[in-house]
């Protein structure tokens, strides 16, 4: 495993369509574990394939509902995500990215999702996320169409900054 480094803007593999991934071979199956230790380390709760300048449908996630830091989170390895319901009820909530380090915006999101994918040995899966989980995914599934959460947010700041006061992003 080797962490990768993370693109930031304005690298064009974040605005881009990423391709669907066929062969989940060793190729793939070290992509993902760099993934991983790519979004611990630095540290993230999700990241996806473009964010590491790859252009594969590919998405870490690992997040636990507990408050507790020390409580174990689920590790999610999602190929090929899409999600296939969106609740009606939305929440606004205040979002962070990898590749737009130093700023943050409110996003308005559904509250539940279901997505389905593949796992890392090409398995169907599918996954019910709600409330913080399903921003994530919605958030990370976006990165796979180009689409950053500067681009459905209403308000961005510089984070040392109040969210009162937003600063526009050149993007």
């Amino acid at each position: 495993m080797a962490v990768r480094e993370v693109v930031c803007l304005p690298e064009e593999v974040l605005r881009k369509k990423a391709r669907k991934i066929s062969e989940f071979n060793a190729g793939f199956q070290t992509l993902a574990d760099d993934m991983v230790e790519t979004m611990r380390l630095a540290p993230g709760v999700g990241l996806a394939a473009p964010q590491v300048d790859v252009s594969q449908r590919l998405i870490v996630v690992e997040y636990g509902e507990e408050e507790d830091e020390e409580a174990p989170k689920k590790l999610y390895v999602v190929a090929n995500p899409e999600i296939v319901y969106f609740s009606e009820e939305q929440v606004m909530g205040i979002e962070g990215c990898l590749s737009i380090p130093g700023f943050a915006g409110e996003v308005l999101r559904a509250k539940e999702v279901v997505v389905k994918g593949q796992n890392r040995k090409g398995k169907p899966i599918k996954i019910k996320a709600r409330d913080w989980l399903a921003r994530i995914f919605q958030h990370e599934i976006d990165h796979l169409d180009g689409v950053l959460y500067i681009d459905r947010s209403e308000k961005v700041w510089k984070m040392e900054e109040e969210p009162d006061s937003p600063i526009p992003i050149d993007c």
